[in-house]
Formats: structure tokens, sequence, C-alpha cells
């Protein structure tokens, strides 16, 4: 019953939120604004990525060309990173942000601290940079092996060891601290980049969020369920379920192919739900009382009420979809994907860092 009432409250904050957007001239609505960009803002004030140690394990990063404060130059500054005979500075203004698809099909329960938080089947970073006003998507392999923390099943930390960063998320409640300990995980991944907010949904939302816009058209990428490479089909109920979560466990880097056919989805859905808005503007509603069931976030109503005014003006392409560069191999129990190093070092500057003019 506490957690029906939870939820009611959150979607009541969430609808006040929305009546609010209506009202935009309003001095309530600006104070949230204000609030919201304040408080995202000073998250992370002053803190960016330290790509210090890439030049020790990058390979063909000379340590001249790694991150130094001892430069000469006149636009250098502190925390700044010479890369092939360029400068590149920490865009402070860029707003990074984590979404966790869980493997779970029942609404969220907040569990005991210890192994059982589910596994995040799918995991991306959004990114929004209001120096250019575009979205970047960068997905993320499950099986991407990373430093991850392991805690007992009573919840008691034991060590920091290399692991799958999909069990991440199972070393927690399947909740906020299960949210938490992922988003350290990743942006240790990332070399300690900020991530401003988390956002984690049961995978059992997926056919109610899918056909709340009417359905969602693919071309398929594989043979998986009832589906066959190369047919087009419009994805209704439980059949985006099964495009966006099966996968054939035997065969290898089926994790890899599942994550193509959850970026091809993700960059339809969104422009199908872009157009369903125009036909009606309640769908923001219906799709967050579906999702509040479903859905663990630390994003407030304040900083929520920033973003939803701020992203209107934003554009994406495919083009900015990117994924990690890498290797899947067989591990000793399960399939293990090594990052390219050099590329995700360049995936960083590219996507979070701007060229200094020199």
């Amino acid at each position: 019953m506490k957690i029906k009432r939870k939820r009611y409250r959150v979607l009541i904050r969430f609808v006040i939120v929305l009546i609010a957007l209506v009202v935009l001239g309003t001095g309530i609505f600006l104070g949230l604004q204000i609030s919201g960009r304040n408080r995202i803002y000073n998250m992370y004030k002053g803190q960016s990525p330290d790509l210090s140690g890439a030049a020790q394990i990058v390979e063909g990063l000379a340590p001249e060309e790694g991150t130094g404060t001892e430069e000469t130059d006149e636009n250098w500054e502190e925390g700044d990173v010479r890369y092939q005979g360029k400068i590149y500075r920490y865009n402070e203004d860029i707003l990074t942000f984590l979404f966790l698809g869980i493997d779970d099909k029942g609404e969220v329960e907040v569990k005991e601290e210890g192994i059982n938080g589910g596994q995040s089947d799918a995991i991306f970073l959004l990114v929004l940079n209001p120096h250019t006003k575009q979205v970047s998507v960068i997905g993320i392999n499950r099986d991407t092996m990373t430093d991850i923390d392991i805690y007992s099943s009573t919840g008691h930390f034991l060590w920091t060891e290399k692991g799958q960063l999909t069990l991440q998320h199972a070393y927690g409640d399947g909740a906020t601290v299960s949210c938490e300990r992922s988003r350290d995980a990743v942006s240790r991944l990332f070399y300690g980049l900020p991530i401003h907010g988390y956002c984690s949904v049961n995978m059992g939302a997926i056919p109610s969020i899918n056909d709340a816009v009417g359905g969602v058209e693919v071309e398929v990428l594989e043979d998986v369920w009832k589906f066959r490479e190369g047919e087009t089909v419009l994805l209704k109920g439980d059949a985006s379920y099964h495009y966006l979560h099966d996968r054939d466990t035997k065969s290898f880097n089926s994790a890899g192919r599942r994550l193509e056919r959850q970026k091809q989805y993700l960059t339809a859905y969104a422009q199908t739900a872009k157009a369903a808005m125009k036909e009606d503007i309640t769908l923001p509603v219906k799709l967050y009382e579906t999702l509040s069931k479903y859905m663990v976030t630390d994003i407030s109503v304040d900083e929520v009420s920033y973003l939803a005014t701020q992203i209107l003006d934003y554009s994406f392409s495919t083009e900015r979809f990117y994924s990690l560069e890498g290797e899947t191999v067989e591990g000793a129990v399960l399939e293990q994907f090594y990052p390219d190093e050099k590329a995700l070092y360049e995936l960083i500057l590219k996507v979070f860092y701007e060229e200094v003019s020199q």
C-alpha cells in the first residue's frame, strides 16, 4: 500500500509539472526552471573526466599526448587534453544521463540489498550538448568488462574486480542502490565522467510504452523469436518486448547483436513518439503513468521542468548514435566484451570535449 501511495504521489508531481508547461510565463514555473538548472549544474561543478591515466593504457597514445598542467600554450587550462597535436577541453555545460533496461518483467520492487537486484540488459548514455543543441546517445554492451563493486548476499561490500557491467545492477536492491552503483561503474568506465542523473526501467514496460505510440515499425535485423531477418514489421504488444529482449544465448555475440536491435528501435521510437505527441498532447502523461510502476529515477521535478523546456530545441540524428568499439571473446563461463581503449578515448573527446582554438 505504501508503494502504491508513493507512486501516486510521483505521478501527481509529474502532472503538476506538465500543467506548468502550459503556463510557462508564470513565476512559479520560472522558479522551477531556475532551481532545476542550478541543481543539475551545481552537481558536478568544476569536475571532469580524468584522462591522465589514458597515456599508459591507450595503445599509440604517447605520454606527452596525454593530460598535463605544465603547458606553455597560453590557452591551456588545468584538465585540458592534448591529443594528436590538438588541445581539447571538457564541456562543463554538457549534461549526461544513464538509462538502464532491467531484465525484469514485473513492476519495481525494492529488495533486500544483496545479489538479486536484476541485470541491466540495456545500457545507454543520453548526452545533451547545449552548445550545439544536439543529442548524442552511446550504447554500451552489457558484457563490457570493467571495474564493478562486488557485494555479499547480505549487502556487505567485498571488493572491486573486473566483471560484466550488466552484473553491477544485480549487486543492490533492484532500485535506488542498484542504480547508483551502476552509475558509478559506468562513470569509472568513462574515466570518471560526471553523470547527472539515471533512469532504469524494467523491460516488462516495453509493450505498453510501445503501444502508447501506436507501435513501431522496423526492418528486422536478425532472426529472433518469430521474426525473420529483412522483413518489415510493425511491432505491437509482446512482439516489441521479444524484439528488444530476446537473444540466442548459445550464439556468439548475441548481446552485441541485440544492442544493435535496441539502437534501431530507439531511433524509430523517437520519431514515432514525436509524431504521436502532435496528435495527442496528453501522451507524456500516459507514458509516465505507465513507466512509474516500472521505473526508478533520481531526476527531480524541477530538473524535469528545466530539461523539458530545453530539449524541445535539440536535434538528433543516427550519426550521433554511437556504440563502444571492442572485441567479444568467450570467457570461462560467459562472453566478455573488451572495449577498444583508444576508440573509447577518442569517443570521449568527440562527445564530451571541445577543441580549443590555438
